[in-house]
């Protein structure tokens, strides 16, 4: 069994960084990966031909080469898949996210 995420792709925003209660620090930020494939769905239209991800980084390694980046960078970025729990709204929920192990700027975004 194999838990292990390759991704490249653009980011739709400037990473920020939290620091949470316990005072660790966590990296965040969003990646947007174009889809090879379009889905035709049954209304005849084209399905969504981008996946959006979020992306986690913990290890302060993964931290200092996302704080390197700002929107619109395409990066590459490898990690593993994780299922993260949360309260809000008086409940429960999660979300998927790919924890970084490692990330590098593949080219920087256009200053127009």
């Amino acid at each position: 069994m194999v838990n292990q995420v390759t991704l490249i792709g653009r980011l739709s925003a400037d990473p920020e960084q939290r620091e949470l209660p316990s005072g660790d620090l966590l990296g965040l930020c969003r990646i947007v990966v174009p889809r090879m494939d379009v889905r035709i769905l049954p209304s005849g239209r084209k399905g969504p031909s981008v996946d959006v991800v979020d992306l986690a980084a913990w290890a302060p390694r993964a931290r200092r080469s996302m704080a390197g980046w700002r929107s619109g960078d395409e990066v590459a970025v490898e990690g593993s898949l994780r299922r993260r729990f949360y309260r809000a709204g008086g409940g429960t929920a999660s979300r998927v996210e790919v924890e970084l192990s490692s990330g590098r700027l593949v080219r920087r975004a256009r200053i127009e």
